[in-house]
């Protein structure tokens, strides 16, 4: 669905992008993260045909890029750098006119469009707007429109930059479950996002840039292996520290980190010892400390002198 090679990007003389090979496989819902300043909105935008690159090639549902990206782009929906509406004007209007501008022989008759106006509005939370003009929406509100919009044209492929800004958590749970819904039903997910903890629910594989390169292109079941330690929590702190001599490698209230016992066994040894075990699992590696492990400082933050 999405193919770049060596792909680059410069503004005078700073490197955005860096030689970035990009392979997102259809039926993937992907995760592409990465600081402020790192590349990721400079390279959406030349997949999308919106910048030119310096270097490098693109292939967008195996279309070049940009020589055919009208030819990909109807089967493309989009969402970048916040949603762009007229604000004196309802989303419905919006909506309409959106598709009146879209290609010619893709456009739906007047019936068609207004049943689909009105299945995109349910899909996105704003089937009650009525008439209200899209000035007067909250940004959660106009987010969800943006949404509306990039999913108009039943797109085989949704690259969405921060979908869920402004949303507040019933929101972002809810567009969670629509992207699951939609990908279920064919609909290739490439996301980019700064909620680790959302991309970590949503995503099966994510690309991690710093610095204009990209640093890891790794699947989620990967991202998640086990570490070999084990996460309890027990009735008696205290009383498991003293049984599990040097294997505690952490604590924190009633939970503890334990190296080098594998869980049934931990279980069976406390259990024993009467001390009651309320959980025990694997200790599993996150998406947050990959990147983090991965990642410099994103470039909004500035230090003073030492």
């Amino acid at each position: 669905m999405i193919v770049t090679r060596a792909l680059s990007k410069s503004f005078g003389g700073v490197l955005a992008v860096d030689s970035i090979d990009l392979d997102v496989q259809e039926g993937e819902r992907y995760g592409f993260l990465g600081p402020n300043g790192s590349g990721k909105t400079t390279t959406v935008r030349m997949l999308l045909g919106l910048v030119f690159a310096t270097s490098g090639e693109i292939e967008l549902l195996g279309r070049e890029v940009p020589r055919r990206v009208g030819e990909a782009l109807p089967d493309v929906g989009a969402l970048v750098e916040g949603p762009a509406a007229y604000p004196h004007l309802s989303a419905r209007t919006n909506l309409d006119l959106l598709d009146a501008a879209g290609p010619r022989g893709t456009r739906m008759s007047g019936r068609a469009r207004r049943t689909r106006i009105d299945e995109v509005l349910d899909q996105v939370g704003l089937g009650g707007v009525g008439r209200k003009p899209v000035g007067a929406y909250s940004l959660g509100m106009r987010q969800r429109l943006g949404l509306a919009a990039a999913l108009f044209g039943r797109p085989r492929l949704l690259v969405l930059d921060e979908p869920t800004n402004g949303l507040d958590p019933q929101g972002i749970q809810e567009v969670r479950q629509l992207l699951l819904q939609l990908n279920r039903g064919g609909t290739t997910v490439f996301l980019s996002s700064h909620l680790l903890a959302e991309v970590e629910q949503l995503c099966t594989r994510v690309g991690v840039m710093d610095r204009g390169r990209l640093v890891a292109q790794v699947a989620m079941d990967e991202v998640r292996r086990p570490t070999g330690r084990a996460v309890i929590r027990v009735g008696d702190p205290g009383a498991a520290l003293a049984l599990l001599d040097g294997r505690v490698a952490e604590r924190s209230g009633d939970q503890l980190i334990v190296t080098d016992v594998p869980v049934e066994e931990l279980t069976r040894r406390l259990v024993g010892a009467g001390i009651a075990v309320l959980e025990a699992v694997p200790e599993r590696n996150s998406l947050e400390s990959l990147v983090l492990a991965l990642t410099g400082p994103g470039s909004d933050r500035v230090d003073g002198p030492r």
